[in-house]
């Protein structure tokens, strides 16, 4: 595979505040060799997340992003060259890789991807988002029968499957959201009970209109004062998932929700992090609940795909704007 180029998208100098289409690059690099252990994988899908934005901020759970690296990010691809004993070339794996039309992954840390068609499911319902929702409601979140569950960032990747799944358990749920059109797409495509647009100017009284008893799970994908409201409403012993801060990452400014202990002491509140890895030992089960679901038309998939890996920082822009409905993602090249 030594001839041919590669094309890269490089981070070419770290925002300071808002990302901007010039902080990237696309450039042309010889195609990579592989050494011993190592696997060149043709990209498919390129995930593009909010967390990604968060990277360029230093270390978080993983490396960081530094000026002149390719952009980090998780992708789906078919193995085109094998070094590795068990990991035949043709085999479409999943793992970290860049913004490149070809990444070098290690055999040991790329994971085979299940039989399943379409491929992008594997990164939306099957995927990191469909796991982060699926592990971080119903472990942390334990919604129970009739309870009033309240999702931010409802319409994006992970939000999406947070409200369906909630509703196969039998909730009351809310979503909240930036604009109103996607408020009533959230209650008339996916089921939610009301949705709340927080760009109308009156988040915590829309908020408390919406659940009139209380909340009792809040999946927070947001922080700042947008978790503050929901914070203020919850119910005694409600639960709060802490997924994400996007409404912190592309920002200096770093306010944080107030009633913080105060409130979870008064309502006995229990407010937990999370990655999805830290139940990778449950991932089989929720990969097949959520396929399962999707199968018998329970859970709606919604897939954003931006078709072409020179559009890559439009679209994790565009994302961090909250412009996508459902899983946004990139591809490069045709299922095979």
């Amino acid at each position: 595979m030594g001839n041919g180029t590669n094309r890269q998208v490089l981070l070419a100098s770290l925002p300071e505040g808002q990302l901007q289409p010039d902080h990237f690059r696309l450039e042309e690099a010889a195609m990579p060799t592989i050494a011993a252990g190592e696997i060149l994988v043709q990209v498919i899908l390129i995930s593009l997340d909010a967390a990604n934005r968060a990277w360029m901020q230093g270390a978080t759970y993983r490396e960081a992003v530094k000026a002149g690296d390719v952009m980090h990010a998780y992708v789906l691809g078919q193995v085109v060259e094998s070094r590795a004993d068990d990991i035949a070339e043709g085999e479409i794996v999943m793992g970290e890789g860049g913004w490149s039309d070809y990444v070098v992954m290690s055999a040991k840390r790329a994971v085979k991807a299940p039989a399943h068609r379409p491929l992008s499911n594997l990164l939306s319902v099957a995927g990191i988002a469909g796991k982060t929702a699926y592990h971080g409601l119903l472990r942390i979140g334990e919604p129970k029968t009739g309870e009033t569950v309240v999702v931010s960032a409802a319409a994006g990747s992970v939000g999406i499957f947070v409200g369906q799944i909630a509703k196969l358990k039998g909730c009351r749920v809310v979503g909240i959201a930036g604009g109103a059109e996607k408020g009533d797409w959230l209650v008339s495509e996916l089921g939610f009970d009301a949705a709340v647009d927080y760009k109308a100017g009156n988040l915590f009284r829309d908020l408390r209109a919406a659940c009139p008893d209380g909340i009792d799970v809040y999946f927070d994908n947001v922080g700042g004062a947008i978790a503050e409201a929901a914070l203020f409403q919850m119910n005694l012993h409600g639960r709060i998932v802490c997924c994400g801060a996007v409404s912190q990452y592309d920002t200096t400014d770093q306010a944080s929700p107030r009633g913080v202990p105060g409130l979870l002491v008064v309502k006995r509140l229990k407010m937990q992090g999370f990655i999805v890895m830290d139940f990778a030992a449950e991932d089989a089960k929720a990969e097949a609940d959520l396929l399962g679901w999707a199968e018998s038309g329970q859970l709606k998939v919604i897939e954003d795909v931006v078709d072409g890996l020179e559009n890559a920082p439009a679209g994790l822009i565009g994302l961090l704007a909250g412009e996508n409905r459902g899983k946004r993602m990139v591809r490069v090249s045709p299922d095979p």
